[in-house]
């Protein structure tokens, strides 16, 4: 289906460019070895547009480029010069001719390069990949890691002293069975165990998720999730570490359970009565822990998730980038291990159909808390939730992150589209207060974070909003 002028104006409604979409005015011409590039390095991170006769800053704005005024010559070069096909087309928009460039990804297993470099995005830069990042790559084309061999040549008795069986059925709600041959089909039939000439293996899914002592396993004792508990709000001084033992599934209860008995209270204060109530609600911690174990990078050895607990707020991180952008988490949902991730559901860790950060999201308005800050650093995914803190009391960018969230559950959850009303009712403000949440909507429209949504007209009293990207 040819692109038409609409998916120009879709795109440039996007807050800022990402791995799958890259804008160049270009509206003389554009280096074609800069545009070999570019189709390179969109094609290692899954494919995108390269589009040029737009301007690469907010508010997009359609300059119209002259660039390749023979789409057809330009796509037959490409594929001599980097071997694999660049769809190529000319959109007529109102405001000017755009030229897009539809990328797609890389084969499974392989790395393109040019110029003998294997290239990615890094902000607005090419950059080469790291050879981390190119030894992941490489090792798609072998089997899951996940779904090999980590125990073998056990006999039965060994395989249910390695492994809590007895929670495993108590998790999948069945009976346990009357024998040991009805324990280890069951293991079997779910995939977690192997039988090999006269004995048995366990896999590595089965050994993450119901091992009774992770260290019993060589290669997993590196992925058991660590707690860290500090005195006042930074890293200076540690009050307790822990690590867990237990593998994922059969410990996971006690995981929460310890978490939030380490977690600060806070004291709400009402006309006659004083209430003590845990940092942040136990539902939050679930299901951004779960979210971390379940959906971390495997592939990253001495690395695990982390619960770190300050007094002020707690960050749950995972080793690895995430593979949708932080900033639609709300709305996306994407999983990295979707094996694991489907028996981690079946044991009840987590919901497999993605809603677990809308979760977090709704807990946190319902107690008007920050809103969580979704981000990555350093190879990590981290989740925030920060304590109670009151409106004034919040930065500029903790009430622009609300605002956008606010925006994002209301239209997923609820097919609503945010007013000033809902949204003084998410912080807890009064009337009085709708001319301060409207500069905060103000500006939130300036950041490109929400627009307006057209079918409410000119009337401010009202307007409705939706996330910029719906």
């Amino acid at each position: 289906m040819p692109i038409t002028a609409a998916q120009i104006d879709n795109w440039r409604r996007e807050r800022k460019e990402h791995q799958q979409l890259e804008f160049k005015a270009a509206s003389r011409q554009y280096d074609t070895r800069k545009l070999c590039a570019y189709c390179v390095a969109l094609a290692n991170e899954g494919g995108g547009h390269l589009i040029l006769g737009i301007a690469d800053s907010l508010p997009h704005d359609v300059v119209g480029s002259e660039a390749f005024p023979d789409i057809n010559d330009i796509a037959q070069n490409l594929l001599r010069w980097l071997n694999f096909r660049v769809n190529v087309e000319a959109v007529h928009h109102p405001d000017g001719r755009v030229i897009v460039f539809s990328i797609p990804s890389r084969p499974r297993g392989t790395a393109y390069h040019y110029d003998g470099r294997y290239l990615m995005r890094s902000g607005e830069e090419l950059v080469a990949m790291s050879e981390d990042r190119l030894r992941v790559i490489f090792d798609e084309g072998r089997p899951d890691w996940l779904a090999q061999v980590c125990r073998e040549g056990l006999s039965g008795t060994e395989v249910v002293e390695l492994l809590d069986t007895q929670t495993f059925f108590e998790l999948r709600k069945l009976p346990y069975p009357t024998d040991q041959a009805g324990v280890l089909e069951r293991l079997r039939n779910e995939r977690l165990i192997l039988q090999r000439g006269g004995g048995f293996a366990i896999l590595r899914y089965g050994a993450l998720l119901l091992a009774k002592r992770l260290a019993d396993f060589e290669d997993l004792a590196g992925k058991a999730p660590r707690v860290i508990v500090y005195r006042g709000s930074s890293k200076l001084s540690t009050r307790l570490e822990q690590t867990g033992g237990k593998g994922y599934a059969v410990g996971f209860e006690a995981l929460v359970q310890f978490v939030m008995t380490q977690l600060p209270r806070n004291e709400l204060i009402g006309l006659a009565l004083r209430e003590e109530f845990e940092l942040v609600p136990s539902i939050v911690i679930r299901e951004l822990v779960a979210n971390a174990l379940v959906h971390q990078d495997f592939s990253l050895f001495g690395a695990s998730v982390m619960i770190e607990i300050y007094d002020d707020r707690v960050e749950i991180s995972n080793p690895g980038e995430p593979i949708i952008p932080s900033v639609r988490f709300i709305d996306g949902s994407r999983s990295r291990n979707e094996t694991f991730a489907l028996i981690a559901r079946k044991l009840r860790m987590c919901e497999e159909k993605g809603s677990g950060i809308d979760k977090v999201v709704n807990s946190i308005e319902a107690y008007q808390l920050p809103a969580p800050d979704f981000t990555s650093t350093f190879g990590r995914t981290v989740a925030i939730v920060y304590g109670q803190r009151s409106f004034d009391r919040m930065s500029r960018a903790d009430r622009l992150r609300a605002c956008y969230q606010h925006a994002t559950l209301r239209y997923v959850m609820h097919g609503e589209k945010m007013s000033n009303r809902s949204l003084r009712e998410r912080f807890g403000l009064p009337e009085d207060k709708a001319a301060v949440v409207s500069q905060l909507i103000a500006a939130a429209l300036q950041e490109g974070l929400v627009k307006a949504d057209e079918t409410t007209g000119d009337s401010k009293r009202f307007a409705r909003y939706v996330p910029f990207w719906a």
